[in-house]
């Protein structure tokens, strides 16, 4: 039976053992942990780790990129009733320096130099703070091997297991914030347990599957994902990077993995653009399997001959799309903002299915997903809530949660809990939504991002961010326009496609700002805005719209590490825009 996040561990070794339960990229080639070899080494890490002083309820955290050491330091952690405290890897001093106060972490394991230089320069600041191990070798810096004592203590970790208490708390998820300094989030061992348990028949997952895994494991969707994996034995690799994910897809073949809606717009894109470069019957070829794709809908039959139409764009075209996921895809799941509709139909028909979920790290994360059980999707929505909570719409359009995976609450912050979980343990997602047919979950916009215009009309961004970014030409944008007469847009644009377009026009443009400001840029990209407002009302439109010459960013400021838009820190950056929109 599985109490706790160990067991989930345990779990495989004992029902389904694993020869690569953890594999990652060592100089070169894919290097795998057995289940076997993995427990007996995170003992061994649990036994050094009590040498050093390390006890139950003390706070350690783990500042890393996903890697095998991971969750090795997690079991380690976990199996002794330690509290985890995993960070960003991509964060600013600052923000180490408040977390690791916050929470009073006691030792801390980093992966590599560039975040020992950070941690190093802040170390004196966080009086806690008595060890520091890296999973990377760094000079003058503890290697987390030094903690692997020969003789693991099986005994003294196997009684720690034992009394540890389902309520007790497992983890403290620091969540990345939009606004202000970021909250830690108390998650139990019930919290996430229940969690996976209750998304197991959500995923087609079965025997001898593997899953890449390259979204932040500090974030809790991809480790919650991970647990999943653990407990039913499918085997996880590790991106070696961002920007390697196209590789190791190609060499890994996984079954699944989990994204977020960027990655897979990207993807999209750049298989359109590549569509564009073709010529004659290819290219026609290709733009008739992109139609059929968009109108695809998985609850619909689209008759026998766009069903046989289908078959043949399958055959000839989407086959291309698979291969260069590896061929073996069974289900994507995305997560952490809103999934453009035309994404899923189109990735959908080609026979990659796109699951798109949704929750918060409050939720351990998900509330709701789609799966390919009978009944189990509808595109556009966010599919059927768990079936362990209760989930209900407010009267303001709120959607509230109730169940074993709302968190304890925020850390050493009871009045801004009492402020999110009502009397009756209802939390308040803070998101606006409604239950389409009575059951499938559908999330309209943020109620903190809906806004008002000055002729009281209420505009909701992310509604019309996610279709203005339909546009090739249109990266990121930001709905503006709480309080004055109409809304408008700040827009970052493509650079990559705008740079190709520009070229393919003849436009001499150089650099992101000459793009940004050329008079015949301005005039396509208002092309664009025209086409995408028609799906909206007259008062919705985007009336005028200004366009920046930089790339929007985690380190820049303009991006949270889940790349959602960081509104007030945009609309401060670009204050001079917004004057110009509107007038002083």
């Amino acid at each position: 039976m599985i109490k706790t996040i160990s067991d989930f561990y345990y779990y495989q070794l004992v029902n389904k053992p694993k020869k690569d339960a953890f594999t990652q990229k060592e100089n070169g080639k894919w290097h795998s942990l057995s289940s076997d070899e993995f427990i007996t080494r995170a003992k061994k890490l649990s036994t050094g780790l009590i040498q050093i002083g390390i006890k139950t309820g003390d706070r350690v955290a783990i500042i890393s990129n996903n890697r095998t050491e991971w969750h090795l330091a997690d079991l380690a952690l976990q199996q002794l009733g330690v509290i985890t405290v995993p960070i960003y890897p991509n964060i600013t001093e600052a923000d180490y320096e408040y977390i690791l106060n916050d929470c009073g972490a006691k030792a801390v394991f980093i992966s590599s130099q560039d975040i020992v230089t950070k941690i190093e320069s802040i170390k004196n600041n966080v009086s806690s703070l008595e060890h520091l191990y890296t999973f990377d070798k760094v000079a003058n810096t503890n290697h987390y091997s030094d903690l692997l004592i020969n003789e693991s203590d099986d005994g003294v970790i196997e009684a720690k297991r034992n009394i540890l208490d389902t309520d007790d708390v497992a983890t403290l998820i620091y969540t990345s914030g939009t606004t202000g300094n970021p909250k830690g989030v108390m998650l139990t061992h019930q919290n996430l347990v229940s969690n996976v348990l209750a998304s197991e028949d959500r995923l087609p997952i079965g025997d001898d599957q593997r899953a890449l895994s390259f979204l932040p494991l500090c974030h809790v969707f991809e480790r919650m994902l991970d647990y999943l994996y653990i407990y039913r034995s499918v085997s996880i690799y590790y991106a070696e990077s961002i920007e390697t994910i196209g590789d190791n897809i190609k060499e890994v073949k996984p079954n699944m993995f989990a994204t977020v809606p960027r990655l897979l717009e990207k993807v999209y894109d750049k298989i359109v653009a590549k569509g564009s470069e073709l010529s004659g019957l290819k290219k026609g070829m290709f733009f008739w399997a992109l139609e059929l794709g968009l109108k695809y809908d998985p609850n619909k039959s689209g008759g026998a001959l766009y069903n046989f139409q289908l078959k043949i764009a399958n055959k000839l075209i989407f086959s291309k799309w698979r291969e260069a996921l590896g061929g073996n895809i069974k289900a994507l799941v995305s997560g952490g903002a809103a999934l453009q509709p035309r994404l899923a139909r189109v990735f959908t028909a080609a026979q990659i299915p796109v699951l798109e979920g949704y929750g918060l790290s409050e939720t351990s994360p998900v509330i709701a997903v789609n799966s390919l059980l009978p009944g189990g999707r509808m595109i556009g929505t966010v599919g059927k809530p768990l079936s362990n909570l209760d989930v209900k719409i407010a009267e303001d359009g709120e959607i509230l949660v109730k169940g074993p995976s709302i968190m304890k609450g925020y850390y050493n912050k009871p009045d801004l809990t009492a402020e999110v979980i009502n009397t009756e343990g209802y939390f308040h997602t803070g998101d606006i939504g409604e239950l389409v047919d009575g059951k499938y979950l559908k999330i309209t916009d943020r109620k903190k991002e809906i806004f008002k215009t000055s002729g009281g009309k209420y505009i909701a961004p992310q509604v019309m961010e996610n279709k203005f970014k339909e546009s090739r030409f249109i990266e990121q944008v930001m709905v503006v326009g709480e309080g004055e007469k109409m809304p408008a847009a700040i827009i970052q644009p493509e650079f990559i496609f705008l740079k190709e377009w520009c070229k393919r026009k003849k436009i001499n443009c150089s650099t992101n700002k000459d793009m940004a400001c050329n008079e015949k840029v301005v005039a396509r990209i208002t092309k664009e805005i025209e086409r995408l407002n028609e799906n909206f009302a007259n008062y919705e439109q985007i009336k005028k719209f200004e366009i920046v010459d930089t790339q929007w960013g985690i380190d820049s400021g303009e991006l949270t590490p889940t790349l959602k838009l960081k509104r007030k820190n945009i609309l401060a950056k670009y204050q001079d825009l917004y004057q110009k929109i509107y007038g002083s």
